[in-house]
Parts: structure tokens; sequence; C-alpha cells
């Protein structure tokens, strides 16, 4: 059922933690029924030099969290904002259907870091 990068990326996930300086932290997810993202990224410069993320779920939204780390990570606010579901599942090499809302989660706490970030600054 999963390819090789959804693999790699649930068995040696990237960027997990957090960050104790976090200019921003994203939300997504319901505990109640499912995976959960906490995603923490530092801001400096209109750039983002780090992300870690937390996640509570399936294999495919753990690949899923740490791959948007690795997509986010050098890039100016404008950049990532742009960055959407489809860009997680292919930079993963495509999900099953039944798996795409792991990468709609992963836009949806970039969304909220984001936004976060934007409310303050």
């Amino acid at each position: 059922m999963h390819n090789e990068k959804v693999v790699d990326h649930f068995m040696n996930p990237r960027n997990v933690g957090s960050i104790e300086d976090a200019s921003c932290i994203g939300n997504a997810g319901n505990p109640a029924d499912g995976d959960t993202v906490r995603l923490y990224l530092k801001v400096e410069k209109n750039k983002i030099v780090d992300a870690k993320v937390k996640v509570f779920g399936c294999p495919t939204a753990i690949a899923a969290a740490s791959v948007l780390t690795e997509l986010v990570m050098g890039k100016t606010l404008d950049e990532a904002l742009a960055v959407r579901n489809e860009d997680v599942s292919a930079a993963l090499g495509g999900l099953p259907e039944g798996k795409l809302h792991c990468s709609v989660l992963a836009e949806t706490v970039l969304e909220d870091a984001l936004a976060q970030y934007r409310d303050e600054a």
C-alpha cells in the first residue's frame, strides 16, 4: 500500500520534536478521531530556518508531516504559503486516494502556523 518514500519517512521521520523559541506553532487534526500534527517554525528575516513536528497518527500522517518540514525549510513565508497538499503528496511519490487526507493535514498545519506568525508579527 505504501511506496518506498512513504515508508522511509515513516520509519525515519525528519525533524521530529519541538523548537523552544519557535516563531509560531501550528496545530491541525482532531485527537478524538484520528491524526494530529503540531508544527513548530523558526523564522528569521522572512525565511523559515527551522521546522520541527510532533505527530500522533498513522504512518502516512507521520510521513506527510516529515516531508512537509523538508519542503518548507529555507523558503520565504510567501513560498511556504504556496506549498499545497499536492506538493506533499508528490514529494512522497504519490499517496493512495484513501490517504490523501494526510497531505491535506500537512497543508492545514502549515497554514495554521503561518497564520499565527502573521497575526503576531
